[in-house]
């Protein structure tokens, strides 16, 4: 055909399928789907033709029938659930129930399966259009509703569960996979819910396991130690857990745990913990590490389980502590003032020595220990480990001497002559040592103590190095800053000045043809850095000494016009010649002793016998050191005793009169006379030098008063003493009282001024 004359409307046209079917075609078809899903579920499906029941179903669907095939579906499985499935499973209620019940709910998944394959399409396009179940899910909600909750299958199964995990609790060997399937099929009926499982299971297997545990814990603690309980907790644990992964839904097993936690451990908690001759004091005493370590994994999964723990373990240690310190307090109180009120306590230079320094180390004895508990029973719990450093910190500052006596402790670990400790034993133990330092409230009264310790090591050169005492304050500075450090460190610096002094003094003396008659070492210390104690103490000094010291000073002032020195010879050391002629022959020693006793030793070449009371109006010496000098001279150790006391007994009286020993003898040709000397204060010099730390107390307070008030301008009375607690708490925990005291020093002083609105409220004027 030519293209002019092509007609119009000449393109192709496509007619809709015909909609309208016959009805006896769609009975038809629906007699050929029933009679195939009813030969699935009899399971004689293998002369079926799948290919062909796909397309009826999809026929049916597709000409708007689906709701008659969807009808028509849920009746056909109805039926048969009612009628075949739900029969045999009451027929087999008090005979091989489980396995019939699990049987028929595989046959009817597997059916189920088969039947959702033929009717893909349906729920492709009816299904979801109507928004309604699946095949498959329709199968699972008929089986729930008409076979599942049936009364008697429900019961009946619940009860078969429930009595297999009780019989396997017992030990009874069960089908524990029959027990699994039971329960995922309870899982699976409830369609992405735990509904039907926990309805008809989990809810009354959580009640019976509740009362089951709940009489076993009181038999349990009735007849067992608390160890012995919680390796039986542990292993109830351990039982239900596996229980519930191989036979139950493994969702159950947190509950399950959860019930047995709150049964045999929060319901019991404070009785396993305080059981005598077995609980936590008991485990503590006998270092029984592994039963902590599970106690402590037992309670810390409970709500407060680790708290009553806690408190437990505090009471414990705060009492061990509080007897450790009082005890040590008083008897060291004892020892010191028995020494230092130079009541005849001659022989107890040791026994001085061991009341601060054991009271120290049994202080650190005692936190190693527990700092094995914490690491080995307690895996480094940090409330666990704040809670014992607050206990520490609490009876440590129960006793008032323990700033002193950790200044002794540190002192007698850096002196020479230790116990054989090598530098990195030395530096462990001041690491321990340093740990109680961080308990320390009064941190200002430990500065004092160890000033003067270290004072004592540097002059009379007993310090065991160098290092091991920049050692030590560094780690003071690390901890307190250098504010606190910078005397001690000044100290040091006069040592290494005085040595180039004394350098310089030697050729001095060397240039000018100037004889001293004797050797002659000073340290020039500075006021600012070195403890005061003793100041302006006075010793009368033979002739040739005196001149000594007086031709130093005058070369230091020439050289450092404006200073003034000021001689302190309570902590001085002398070396002297001396020779005893008791005996066959003379015998020759140089004989160690402090500057007091070589002003009085000295005495004995100008007569033969003195009294006390001529020995201290000559020397002018204190009395109390004067004691001591003669103590240790006259009545000290046996090897050690230069002078003879005329009277006998070992207390000296003023009267008392002493001669030189000429019989005295020594196996060495040097000889150190060691002076008994307190390792504490004594009770008058404690309460010194609580008066000069209180002195100073009061300029730190107003410091920060001013420092605060600066920045703030305007403060509630509250509000401040908060605030310079917290500003000062590095050093020492100021009195409220005493800072308001001071507070009011300040507004005397016109520093600050009260408010008139607010007599609460200050204001920086200053």
């Amino acid at each position: 055909m030519s293209k002019g004359n092509r007609p119009k409307d000449s393109k192709m046209r496509i007619r809709a399928f015909p909609m309208a079917m016959d009805e006896k075609y769609v009975n038809d078809i629906w007699k050929l789907l029933r009679s195939a899903i009813q030969e699935i579920q009899r399971k004689n499906n293998s002369g079926l033709s799948f290919e062909e029941l796909y397309r009826n179903a999809y026929t049916m669907v597709l000409h708007k029938h689906g709701e008659r095939l969807y009808t028509g579906l849920r009746e056909v499985v109805k039926e048969h659930l009612v009628k075949k499935v739900r029969a045999d499973i009451l027929a087999a209620l008090h005979d091989n129930f489980l396995q019939v019940l699990i049987s028929s709910w595989q046959d009817h998944q597997t059916s189920m399966v088969m039947i959702r394959d033929i009717l893909m399409y349906m729920d492709r396009v009816y299904v979801l259009q109507n928004n309604v179940d699946n095949t498959y899910n329709l199968g699972l909600i008929l089986f729930r509703d008409h076979v599942i909750k049936h009364p008697a299958i429900r019961d009946t199964l619940r009860e078969t569960l429930l009595d297999m995990v009780m019989r396997e609790r017992r030990g009874e060997l069960i089908d524990k996979m029959a027990l699994k399937s039971a329960c995922a099929m309870l899982m699976t009926l409830g369609l992405e819910s735990r509904t039907v499982y926990e309805e008809d299971f989990e809810r009354p297997f959580l009640e019976q396991s509740r009362e089951f545990y709940r009489l076993e814990s009181h038999r349990f603690l009735a007849e067992n130690s608390a160890s012995t309980y919680i390796q039986k907790v542990e292993q109830r644990l351990n039982e239900e857990g596996e229980r519930a992964v191989q036979c139950l839904d493994e969702s159950t097993r947190s509950r399950i745990v959860a019930v047995l936690e709150d049964e045999l451990i929060r319901c019991h908690m404070t009785t396993i913990v305080e059981m005598e001759n077995s609980g936590l004091v008991h485990m503590l005493e006998h270092d029984r590490f592994d039963d902590l370590l599970c106690m402590y994994k037992l309670f810390r999964a409970v709500s407060d389980g680790a708290k009553v723990m806690m408190e437990s373990l505090s009471r414990h240690l705060r009492q061990l502590g509080r007897e450790l310190v009082t005890e040590k307090c008083s008897n060291g109180s004892g020892a010191v003032g028995a020494g230092g009120s130079g009541a005849g306590g001659v022989g107890s230079d040791e026994s001085m020595l061991k009341s601060p320094v054991s009271f120290i180390s049994e202080l650190l004895d005692l936190k190693e220990r527990f700092d094995r508990f914490l690491e080995k029973s307690f895996l480094q719990d940090r409330q666990f480990k704040q809670q014992m450093n607050s206990d520490f910190e609490f009876f440590l500052n129960l006793n008032s001497h323990s700033p002193e006596y950790l200044s002794l402790f540190i002192d007698d670990k850096l002196k020479k002559g230790g116990k054989g400790l090598s530098e990195q034993e030395v530096e462990a133990l001041l690491d321990r040592a340093m740990v109680l330092f961080r308990f320390l409230q009064d941190k200002d009264v430990f500065e004092r103590y160890y000033k003067q310790h270290l004072a004592k090591r540097l002059l009379l050169n007993k310090s065991l190095s160098d290092d091991a005492e920049k050692t030590m304050i560094s780690k003071l500075k690390h901890e307190c800053g250098c504010q606190f450090t910078s005397k001690l460190e000044g100290m040091f610096k006069d040592m290494g000045v005085s040595d180039s002094t004394m350098e310089e003094f030697r050729r001095h003396l060397e240039n000018s043809g100037n004889e001293l008659g004797l050797d002659l070492y000073c340290r020039v210390l500075t006021t600012g850095f070195w403890p005061t104690q003793s100041v302006g103490a006075k010793c009368h000094f033979p002739p040739h000494v005196q001149n000594a010291f007086d031709v130093f000073k005058r070369f230091y002032l020439c050289k450092h016009s404006g200073r003034q020195l000021q001689l302190q010879p309570n902590l001085g050391s002398a070396d002297l010649n001396a020779c005893f002629y008791g005996g066959d022959k003379a015998r020759r020693h140089i004989i160690t002793v402090s500057t007091y006793q070589m002003a009085l030793l000295l005495l004995f070449n100008q007569r033969d016998r003195w009294s006390y009371e001529e020995l201290a109006t000559h020397t002018e010496i204190p009395d109390k050191d004067l004691m001591r000098a003669v103590q240790s001279l006259a009545v000290g150790k046996v090897t050690q005793r230069i002078l003879v006391k005329e009277n006998k007994g070992k207390e000296i009286l003023p009267a008392d009169t002493f001669i030189v020993n000429d019989g005295f003898t020594s196996k060495h040709y040097r000889v150190k006379i060691q002076t008994v000397a307190a390792r504490g204060e004594t009770d008058p010099e404690r309460k010194e030098t609580r008066c000069k730390v209180d002195e100073d107390r009061k300029h730190e307070i107003e410091a920060a008063i001013v420092r605060i008030m600066k920045a703030r301008k305007t403060m509630d009375h509250n509000q401040l003493v908060g605030e310079c607690i917290q500003q000062l708490r590095h050093r020492f925990v100021p009195a409220p009282a005493a800072i308001k005291k001071r507070i009011e020093g300040l507004i005397e002083r016109d520093y600050l001024a009260r408010s008139d609105s607010d007599r609460k409220v200050y204001h920086y004027v200053a």
